[in-house]
């Protein structure tokens, strides 16, 4: 006769309260610790003024800041030519710190050396976490794989006929054509009943609809809802001088909340701890 033992195993319930506490505490710590890594996170933008576009600076940023905050800022090219024109006015008002290169023949792009020298004096300096490489040039396919090979997270920002090689060195590469296709959509509908340009022009500065659309699409997550907190410091990478007062709020909280027709906001109450997310209405 064989006898068998039958062992039961049970989880009070306090337990097993506790155990969901507990896992609830640790992710509501990993979302705290990622939204402050994200405001802590140091990116070198670094541009190749030759094989870029400047009507796309305010987009480039915005995919650089998703990983960090832009630091360091520089534009490279000759800035004696008419083809670097387009450029002057933007810099300026995204604070970038444009570096002046000759080129030594006609037809060759002379940037790349001095952009590559840069970029290992500030590898070496460690003042950054990153490095954002904005070229279509196969030239700064070695520059990335050095960087990466320290170990410092490397992106590059290029057109589709980037060739592979300078693709694949990269940890993120983004494509110019696909914010194009942002940027139209998220253009604000221009008003047909203004009565002077100076009216319009006021509106249009009045309007806060692109920069939180931007300051979103640095934070979201996965599942569509992007943190408050983290929405607030990607709004103030794209912008120092971004107040709510500005638009009559005293928080963004309370100005996300009046725009109801474009935002849903929901709390997620954790430990004692209230989070605030925030979703684009489709």
């Amino acid at each position: 006769m064989r006898l068998v033992y039958e062992i039961k195993t049970s989880i009070p319930d306090e337990f097993a309260f506790m155990t969901l506490r507990d896992t609830n505490k640790r992710y509501n710590q990993n979302m705290a610790d990622e939204i402050k890594s994200l405001s802590r996170n140091k990116i070198a933008m670094l541009i190749d003024g030759d094989n870029a576009q400047a009507s796309l600076l305010p987009q480039m940023l915005v995919e650089a800041g998703r990983h960090g905050q832009v630091t360091v800022r520089r534009i490279y090219g000759d800035w004696t030519t008419n083809s670097m024109n387009s450029w002057k006015d933007i810099l300026n008002f995204h604070a970038f710190q444009p570096i002046q290169q000759f080129r030594y023949s006609v037809g060759k792009n002379a940037t790349d050396s001095a952009m590559i020298i840069d970029a290992m004096d500030i590898l070496h300096s460690n003042v950054v976490d990153g490095f954002c490489l904005v070229s279509s040039d196969s030239d700064y396919t070695r520059l990335a794989t050095r960087i990466r090979e320290t170990g410092i997270f490397v992106m590059g920002i290029g057109k589709k006929n980037t060739p592979k090689a300078f693709v694949n060195a990269c940890d993120v590469f983004v494509y110019t054509e696909n914010l194009v296709d942002e940027k139209k959509n998220n253009q604000p509908k221009k008003a047909h009943s203004a009565k002077s340009g100076k009216k319009k022009e006021e509106r249009e500065e009045s309007d806060p609809m692109p920069i939180l659309t931007q300051a979103f699409e640095m934070a979201v997550g996965q599942d569509g809802w992007a943190p408050l907190a983290g929405m607030g410091n990607a709004l103030y990478q794209l912008d120092p001088a971004f107040d709510p007062r500005t638009y009559g709020h005293k928080q963004l909280s309370r100005m996300i909340t009046s725009l109801k027709d474009k935002f849903e906001m929901r709390t997620q109450n954790l430990d004692g701890t209230s989070i605030l997310y925030v979703k684009v209405k489709e």
